[in-house]
């Protein structure tokens, strides 16, 4: 099945890594937004679990046995995903950090996980600026370092698609 692009592009950082994801593998778009990572996934073969509190953008995929759309509030609402296991979580611009755990609880041994969110310092390029939604210095090497092996990390200034201070992390579980 076809999957048409619309919408941003997908993350430079969660393409770069993608292959790192085994064949087949069940993946959870934390907060999909417009599906742009949820579309580059299915693009790769992979079945899907889109989740997002306003699953409108990806509504046009509800048809393709690849996907699984869920709506839900990830930050008040009960977690959605319990006892459900996933062989990659991919996040991006997303941080609510009561997650962590449930990121953690929820991927497979060997699974992987490409995060990339802002980090502190972004108030200096536009929003986020507000601290909660910021990552502090090594945060997602104190989260993640633990319970996975990191292959790749970075607290970097980028400037596509518009200039951020971004952390960014790709692990695999234990």
């Amino acid at each position: 099945m076809t999957v048409a692009h619309t919408g941003p592009t997908p993350s430079a950082w969660i393409e770069r890594w993608l292959t790192l994801i085994p064949s087949g593998a069940s993946v959870l778009d934390m907060a999909c937004g417009s599906g742009r990572h949820t579309r580059l996934l299915l693009r790769h073969d992979y079945s899907v679990t889109a989740v997002d509190r306003d699953t409108t953008d990806v509504a046009d995929l509800t048809e393709n046995p690849s996907v699984t759309i869920v709506t839900a509030d990830l930050e008040l609402g009960p977690w959605p995903f319990q006892g459900t296991e996933f062989g990659a979580v991919v996040v991006a611009n997303y941080l609510h950090r009561p997650l962590f755990p449930r990121l953690i609880e929820c991927l497979k041994p060997d699974g992987i996980v490409i995060y990339e969110t802002f980090a502190l310092g972004n108030e200096a390029y536009g929003k986020p600026s507000n601290p909660d939604f910021l990552l502090r210095p090594g945060e997602l090497l104190d989260v993640f370092a633990a319970y996975a092996r990191v292959i790749a990390y970075e607290n970097v200034y980028v400037d596509a698609p518009k200039p951020a201070l971004v952390q960014r992390i790709c692990a695999v579980r234990y």
